[in-house]
């Protein structure tokens, strides 16, 4: 297989990515207004390092633990900043 092949399949992942994202972003955004109507503070430290240690506990590779968290703090950092916004 080629590199063309190679880039289409990232391309085809790309777009289910960010399906994946939006999805995530709205259920963050419903999250966000619940906590508003409750007044729960938007940022909740032992839930990050939660979901952190389950995609640490869970991570098949290639990519690092490491990897794979720097990718979700800015996924997590995007979903508090959307909470924010409400």
């Amino acid at each position: 297989m080629d590199i063309e092949h190679w880039r289409q399949q990232i391309d085809e992942l790309d777009e289910q990515i960010l399906k994946l994202l939006n999805a995530r972003a709205r259920c963050a955004l419903e999250i966000g207004r619940i906590k508003k109507v409750d007044n729960i503070p938007v940022h909740d430290p032992e839930r990050e390092k939660r979901i952190m240690k389950k995609l640490r506990d869970t991570n098949p590779g290639p990519l690092t633990h490491d990897g794979v968290q720097r990718v979700f703090e800015r996924i997590i950092d995007e979903s508090r900043r959307l909470e924010k916004e409400l």
